[in-house]
């Protein structure tokens, strides 16, 4: 990224941001406020006279270590002592976009992928820059002095502080070249780091959007309608309006808010509501229903190509062994550990949002609309998230905060239940794969066919034109294993319920059908599973190397211990190459048990190897819980799960041994916080039928459906 201070200076004054010279700027959990005055000399690195030097995180923390590997890349660069500095969650601003997905977004596995090179280098101009000032200050060559600690020093044992300097620097037009470091001379990148907010978070000081607290804030429970897209016909708040600290009941566009003076006192007058609903179509779906017409849409001509390689028609037509099947998968909530909540401050014109949220320009642009505001009317602070996995890019509760607060003329908090958040989210879609596959008199595979008939995400969400590949529907369908006929195709079809980006997006969608469809094939040719695999990966040297580390850690070709079976699975993802193993036992209930996990992973440079290998972890866990146990269910359009209870996650008790392997390489940094979520399923499946002889092709694994098999 290339950008003047000027142009910078003028970006953030129209965000409202607290971002300019002399402006004290906020901060996010227990990080002090600079005492002196702050300089900006780029929008990655703000110093103030005092010696305080903050970095800032463009990305979300929502667990996923960013608000120390986005420090780790400027840090290298400028020559601080990561512990010596604070570190500020970015307000809305251009500067701070994604370039990899074009709006300032927290998510598909993009953070280190998109900061590699812009955040060394906003490190380097700021160093330079340091540099510079403090040679016009002593009048020597600047190849005479270097930065370290946060400190030049020049000829003559002189030595000034980054603050002393900044003032000047700030005043120095920004680099446009500059020379990074290289890799082998990295004192921070690379190396195991200790996150900078465990601290805040173990004894409590990290601010969450539930922890936010305003002078005279408010708070708010909103009643939704139960079929997702309905409406209020009428309501009677006579009994609520009654009850202890209700301020006011007011409806907005999603439904009928109960304003308080404390959450429990909202929440309880909430129940005392009566609402007449119009429930709109969304009332005779079910997952049959959906399904169904997800079949019909597969059966129609309206075909998306993703991909085409030979005459795959031609080679199933004539192949010795055809293998054809079908997949299916399954609705799934995000169920993050905090539920959905932001507080809202509207006031004179103008509002101030305050929560969490993977997507600040989406909220400042939705609340703008959604009050007839200017979007620089609309200032965003970020909190941690607890938890986003996609659904803290949708903007609705923002939104409903920010009406709710311009209705009672208060800052007002909205806070929903777990209930509402299960019952009310942006689904990851059902999917429907239909696979065909041909082998010759060798065994060898000479065809495959794919097609993926789902919702597109993105089509909702940012108005992709009908008819259009959606690239975010074909992640991971097009296999790495050398067949000489190959089509990949997709089907887009609205089933009629709202969905969203979920871990993985797509990965776990495509990933599940191939790689169990591969398995299969592999059985028809009477070959071992990994041997299949490798035999099509000989041009494919990162596919093969994971593939050769995992399964040989796992014991591959091994006896396993008594009752236990092994699954493998492979992919490309984000621009990481992976391979895991699951090893399982299935009980007599038809339970599985994930007895453990191995996972290998060639992810490219790496910034903090600690946090990549607990990002594995949470990923395996996240995509267990899904494979094992989630799934959405419809009830006359309304979801039948409502909490942990009946939506489980892997607990402690039930979670494996994860094994991690990460491959040392020189490639561009790939993504780590999703592709482990997308392989775990297929690993699952494959070990089932290693365990059982079923091939359970419909998500989840549960013991109906290895039943049902």
């Amino acid at each position: 990224m290339t950008q003047t201070r000027r142009e910078f200076l003028k970006t953030s004054a129209l965000t409202g941001g607290g971002l300019m010279l002399g402006v004290d700027l906020y901060a996010t959990g227990d990080l002090a406020r600079a005492a002196g005055t702050v300089y900006t000399p780029n929008a990655w690195v703000h110093i103030a006279d005092d010696n305080t030097i903050t970095l800032i995180s463009a990305r979300s923390e929502m667990g996923q270590g960013v608000y120390t590997s986005m420090p780790m890349l400027i840090a290298e660069e400028l020559h601080v002592d990561l512990k010596s500095i604070k570190v500020a969650i970015a307000p809305p601003d251009k500067a701070y976009t994604n370039a990899l997905l074009g709006a300032q977004i927290t998510g598909g596995s993009t953070s280190v992928r998109d900061g590699w090179e812009k955040l060394r280098i906003g490190g380097a101009q700021v160093r330079t820059m340091l540099i510079t000032a403090a040679a016009n200050r002593w009048k020597v060559d600047p190849a005479l002095l270097h930065a370290e600690n946060g400190k030049v020093y020049g000829p003559g044992k002189r030595v000034a502080t980054y603050g002393q300097l900044a003032e000047a620097a700030a005043q120095l037009p920004v680099p446009e070249k500059v020379t990074l470091k290289d890799p082998k001379d990295f004192r921070i990148v690379g190396k195991r780091t200790a996150r900078l907010d465990t601290p805040m978070k173990v004894n409590g000081t990290a601010q969450y959007g539930i922890d936010v607290v305003l002078p005279g804030m408010v708070y708010a429970s909103l009643e939704q309608c139960p079929v997702i897209g309905g409406k209020v016909t009428s309501f009677d708040a006579t009994q609520a309006r009654s009850m202890p600290g209700v301020i006011d009941v007011v409806q907005i566009s999603d439904g009928v808010a109960v304003v308080a003076d404390t959450y429990y006192h909202a929440r309880k007058a909430r129940q005392a509501l009566t609402v007449v609903w119009d429930e709109g179509p969304g009332a005779k779906l079910t997952n049959a229903v959906m399904m169904d017409s997800l079949r019909g849409a597969a059966a129609t001509d309206k075909v998306i190509s993703i991909s085409k390689v030979g005459d795959a028609s031609a080679a199933l037509g004539s192949g010795v062994k055809v293998i054809k099947a079908e997949y299916q998968s399954q609705l799934l909530s995000h169920a993050p550990m905090e539920p959905m909540n932001f507080t809202a401050d509207y006031r004179d014109g103008k509002v101030s949002l305050i929560g969490p949220t993977q997507f600040q320009q989406g909220a400042q642009g939705a609340v703008a609309a959604a009050l007839g505001l200017k979007p620089e009317d609309v200032s965003v602070k970020t909190t941690f998230l607890g938890g986003g996995f996609g659904r803290r890019l949708e903007l609705d509760f923002i939104v409903q905060a920010a009406q709710i607060s311009k209705a009672v003329g208060k800052p007002v908090k909205l806070l929903w239940t777990r209930e509402d958040d299960i019952t009310h989210d942006f689904y990851r879609p059902m999917a429907l794969h239909r696979m065909a596959g041909a082998l010759d008199a060798n065994n060898k595979p000479v065809a495959l066919t794919f097609q993926l008939t789902s919702q597109s995400v993105t089509q909702r969400a940012f108005g992709l034109p009908k008819d259009t590949l959606d690239p975010f529907m074909a992640e991971a369908s097009v296999v790495p294993y050398a067949i000489p006929n190959m089509t990949q195709d997709l089907v887009i079809h609205d089933t009629g319920l709202r969905v969203g980006y979920w871990r993985s997006v797509s990965h776990a969608l495509n990933a599940f059908a191939n790689e169990c469809f591969v398995d299969e094939m592999a059985t028809a040719a009477g070959q071992d599973p990994v041997a299949f695999r490798m035999a099509l990966l000989t041009e494919k040297p990162r596919f093969s190397n994971v593939l050769k580390l995992a399964t040989e850690k796992a014991g591959w070709g091994t006896p396993a211990a008594a009752g236990h079976f092994r699954g493998v699975a492979l992919m490309e993802g984000y621009d990481t190459y992976m391979a895991q193993v699951a090893e399982i036992s299935v009980g007599e209930d038809k339970s599985i048990r994930v007895h453990r996990v191995v996972v290998a992973a060639d992810l490219g440079r790496m910034v903090n190897p600690d946090t990549v290998e607990a990002q594995i972890q949470s990923s395996v866990i996240f995509g267990m819980s899904a494979a094992l146990a989630g799934e959405i269910t419809l009830v006359d359009g309304r979801v039948q799960q409502t909490n942990f209870d009946t939506y489980p996650v892997v607990r402690w008790n039930a979670a494996p041994k994860i094994d991690v392997l990460l491959v040392e390489s020189t490639e561009k940094p790939g993504g780590i916080g999703e592709p482990a979520t997308s392989l775990i399923g297929p690993a699952i499946a494959n070990a089932v039928f290693a365990a059982t002889g079923k091939r359970v092709r419909k998500m989840p694994l549960s013991p109906d459906n290895i039943t049902a098999a």
